[in-house]
């Protein structure tokens, strides 16, 4: 499996922004072809110093391999999300990770 996870931060950090980016994710990048977690969110009110809190929305996407990840990546409705929102991020990090499930 691979998780892919992007973390935003914005440049209009209000709320209504958020909820907007939020929505947009939901719209756009949700079912797609092998996904098989689809989570969007904000910043928990959780401050310890050990958690970075420079950012508004955090999207995560576990895909069943890294081949659906990477047609994801070129599916339009991929492409419509960057075309719709990329304008409202003043920074967008982004991680990938190999996955294997443990069950102890």
């Amino acid at each position: 499996m691979l998780a892919h996870t992007v973390f935003f931060r914005l440049k209009d950090r209000s709320p209504a922004a958020v909820e907007r980016l939020i929505a947009g994710c939901r719209e756009h990048l949700s079912g797609h072809l092998g996904e098989v977690v689809f989570a969007v969110g904000t910043c928990a009110p959780y401050d310890r110093h050990v958690n970075d809190r420079d950012w508004q929305v955090a999207l995560n996407i576990v895909f069943d391999s890294r081949a659906t990840h990477d047609a994801y990546q070129q599916a339009e409705r991929h492409e419509i999300f960057i075309a719709a929102h990329a304008d409202s991020w003043e920074l967008v990090r982004i991680f990938d990770a190999d996955l294997s499930v443990c069950n102890t």
